[in-house]
């Protein structure tokens, strides 16, 4: 029997997290999880806006992380074939696997990490258990579980789990290389849909290194046969599906494979668990169109790191009633809210047929083309337009315009 304060289980972006925040508080903690290096995987490969990046800033790693990101300080924003806007942004884009050992590399050396995969664990309100598959035993005051979309321990704990909205989106990854040039003209670029029955919300690119990713995202069925299209003939279909984005891309390839990923909104309710604490997607999932998922990862990390392991050890057991503060905690609580909603605003504003709806998409399409004009008076006069909020001074502005660019091109949320 190996013991700890902390059992993390799940080593991606909230699993990691955690054990780097803890181990810099001095906290025994150990970290299981069945890679040594993370592997490649097709979730988060964009961290935009200057409320998501604030809050990576809040878990004191994000820095060092952040240096081995790609960034763009520009986002053009098109619909319709034109060009609306080239909005300030502050995007940082890195693939998930390389974003999580970025995180790892933040991890003191104190924090003990075991390869391995934990197969059972049994809870009370003094002591946990994990059984791991290389047979060690592991005795922690709380088990932390971070391990993403993964339900056998949640089954074996009796957690319910309540799915909001089945196949709420599909996320679709790849390369995209420009056709008879050596680069694109934009540094990053967000295109809306041309119409709802394209049941597109958008498609985003932006540059990771020396390659040009894009991220799309459509509200499909997981069966329908336009996806089988995509994946024979990935460019070809996308052209036919928005014929005038190459009015601002110019041609381009798609060389390599394409990356699908469906999503299903759930939460599970583990409230009344003794001395286990759900985070991140282990808690409940975002919609990646909404560009939410770090946000949720961040927020939940921050507050049970800095707020609320600190006070459940300066006190004897992890009975669920303690535990619960944290599910209770506000500024956890506002931004789930405020990440489910938006999920299904997206959804909505992109899809929908409505008059509702349908205005509303012609307002934003009229409020970027507006703040696009006007942008390079407002850069003369040392103002920025932001019609989606208000006028500002320019320093005040890049956030505003930071985060109505997080708004409508996050790529990938997370999914940890």
């Amino acid at each position: 029997m190996r013991y700890t304060d902390i059992a993390i289980i799940g080593g991606g972006l909230s699993g990691s997290t955690a054990a780097a925040m803890l181990g810099r508080a001095g906290i025994s903690t150990m970290l299981i999880d069945p890679h040594d290096t993370y592997p490649a995987d097709f979730r988060v490969e964009k961290l935009s806006g200057h409320v998501q990046v604030e809050r990576f800033l809040r878990t004191g790693i994000a820095e060092s992380v952040l240096r081995r990101a790609t960034f763009a300080g520009e986002n053009w924003i098109a619909r319709f074939g034109h060009l609306l806007d080239k909005a300030p942004s502050r995007q940082f884009n890195i693939l998930y696997g390389s974003l999580v050992n970025a995180v790892r590399d933040e991890i003191p050396v104190a924090v003990e990490r075991i390869c391995a995969k934990a197969v059972s664990v049994e809870t009370s309100p003094e002591r946990q258990k994990v059984v791991l598959s290389n047979a060690e035993t592991i005795s922690a005051r709380l088990l932390v579980l971070a391990n993403g979309l993964n339900v056998g321990l949640r089954h074996q704990l009796g957690i319910a789990r309540t799915v909001v909205s089945a196949c709420h989106s599909i996320s679709i990854g790849f390369d995209v290389a420009p056709a008879g040039r050596n680069s694109f003209d934009f540094p990053a670029l967000t295109y809306f849909s041309e119409q709802p029955s394209d049941r597109i919300p958008y498609i985003t690119l932006f540059p990771i290194g020396t390659r040009m990713r894009a991220n799309l995202f459509v509200y499909r069925g997981f069966d329908d046969p336009w996806l089988r299209e995509l994946r024979r003939a990935p460019a070809e279909t996308l052209h036919a599906t928005l014929p005038r984005l190459k009015r601002i891309t110019g041609a381009f390839d798609i060389p390599g494979e394409l990356k699908i990923r469906p999503v299903d909104l759930y939460v599970n309710d583990a409230r009344g668990q003794p001395g286990v604490v759900l985070v991140g997607d282990a808690f409940s999932t975002s919609c990646p169109v909404a560009g939410t998922g770090c946000d949720k990862v961040f927020t939940d990390v921050e507050r049970l790191c800095n707020v609320y392991i600190p006070q459940w050890l300066a006190s004897d057991g992890m009975a669920a009633a303690k535990i619960a503060a944290f599910y209770a905690d506000p500024v956890k609580q506002a931004c789930d809210r405020w990440s489910a909603a938006k999920a299904f605003d997206f959804r909505s504003v992109s899809i929908g047929t409505s008059p509702y709806w349908t205005a509303q998409r012609w307002a934003r399409f009229i409020a970027w083309s507006v703040q696009g004009m006007l942008r390079p008076a407002g850069r003369a006069f040392h103002l920025e337009p932001n019609f989606l909020g208000h006028s500002s001074s320019s320093s005040s502005s890049s956030s505003s315009s930071s985060r109505s660019s997080s708004s409508s091109s996050s790529s990938l949320s997370s999914s940890a």
